[in-house]
């Protein structure tokens, strides 16, 4: 990664940033910088990773795509 003129490398990065700021720091006022990093982390480990729906998950959150992939597994 992180080679000259390579538009890909950083692809993923910038689309988690780009979601981040549209869905969570452009529509909330916080009044201390404490107050952001603790909603910003809250955004991060309580909502994107666990409950938002991915594309790649065919739009399941990866809770959801786990619990169903280890169903599977099992042969249920």
């Amino acid at each position: 990664m992180s080679r000259r003129g390579n538009c890909h490398d950083n692809a993923v990065a910038e689309r988690f940033f780009s979601l981040l700021k549209r869905e969570r720091i452009r529509r909330r006022t916080n009044k201390t910088r404490e107050e952001a990093r603790q909603d910003v982390f809250d955004y991060v480990e309580m909502f994107y990773n666990p409950v938002r729906k991915h594309v790649r998950n065919r739009m399941q959150s990866p809770v959801e795509f786990e619990r169903l992939r280890t169903l599977k597994a099992e042969g249920v």
